[in-house]
């Protein structure tokens, strides 16, 4: 299974702590601005973030490149990726098709994407975000876009079980005021953004932010331009042999989220499950088995 590339943004985040302290600031501030902070000239950056031109050179051969225009090279190859149709991925993809079945080619993409996206996963910042939603005093809205608009509403569902005050918002922009004007500060949205990115999710994050919610994201590893808007963000491997990009990575993300949840929570969520099982067994709302 070949290898997933890592974009500039892990690259950043998986060398940190071997950075000297102006290669930290550099970094962090690279983080921030990601990718708009990087397209610049080595002057402008370097004048931004505080440090030396000869900082953020040194930075780029840490990283594993050439010098800066190499970086800068690699960067806008990532930012075209951000913008691929699903015809020119379903072409990339039929070039140079190996013998091995759909099937094995399909799972083996997916397995890499679960494997890349875990291992970039700050655990802290997980739990943080699962700490978010797990607050009573916290009231969770969800959102999406045309395709991942269902990720929001799986997570929905599940989750009402799991607490109450969960809303799903519709990924219809004529909907959202009646939401907005529900969110207080702290409230929680859970967005979800994957290429190519859609100024609607991008109008009703930052919206919510401006209203005081803690946004987390769900994004791919090109990044929404949502995430200048949210406190966490958590990036998932999407590709695959398809026209189609994938959200099995994603899906388990929002999984694990609603578990760690869960187990946040087991003494109300418990006795929640108990009512919802009285009242789904009075309205005989599943078959029994005979």
């Amino acid at each position: 299974m070949a290898a997933v590339q890592k974009t500039i943004e892990e690259r950043l985040r998986a060398d940190f702590d071997g950075l000297t302290r102006a290669e930290r600031q550099l970094a962090s501030h690279l983080l921030r601005h990601y990718p708009v902070a990087a397209l610049g000239p080595v002057s402008a950056l370097a004048r931004a973030a505080e440090v030396s031109g000869p900082t953020v050179v040194r930075l780029a051969q840490k990283l594993g490149f050439a010098g800066w225009p190499d970086l800068q090279n690699t960067l806008r190859d990532e930012l075209e990726e951000r913008l691929v149709s699903p015809l020119a991925k379903h072409d990339r993809w039929a070039g140079g098709v190996p013998e091995t079945h759909i099937l094995n080619r399909f799972a083996d993409a997916v397995l890499g994407n679960l494997q890349a996206t875990l291992a970039q996963v700050d655990h802290a910042e997980f739990d943080a975000a699962a700490a978010l939603m797990a607050d009573p005093k916290r009231r969770i809205f969800a959102a999406g876009g045309r395709i991942t608009h269902a990720m929001a509403d799986y997570f929905v569902t599940h989750m009402k079980v799991i607490r109450p005050e969960v809303s799903l918002i519709s990924d219809m922009s004529n909907a959202w005021p009646t939401a907005l004007i529900e969110m207080r500060p702290g409230d929680v949205l859970l967005a979800f953004d994957i290429r190519r990115y859609e100024n609607n999710v991008l109008q009703l994050v930052e919206m919510a932010a401006e209203l005081g919610a803690e946004v987390i994201l769900i994004t791919d590893p090109w990044v929404s331009p949502a995430a200048a808007h949210a406190r966490y963000r958590f990036s998932a491997q999407i590709e695959v042999p398809s026209a189609w990009d994938s959200t099995v990575a994603i899906q388990v993300l929002v999984e694990t989220l609603m578990a760690q949840v869960q187990s946040l929570t087991w003494d109300e969520t418990s006795a929640r499950m108990k009512r919802l099982e009285e009242l789904y067994a009075r309205a005989r709302f599943f078959r029994r088995g005979r």
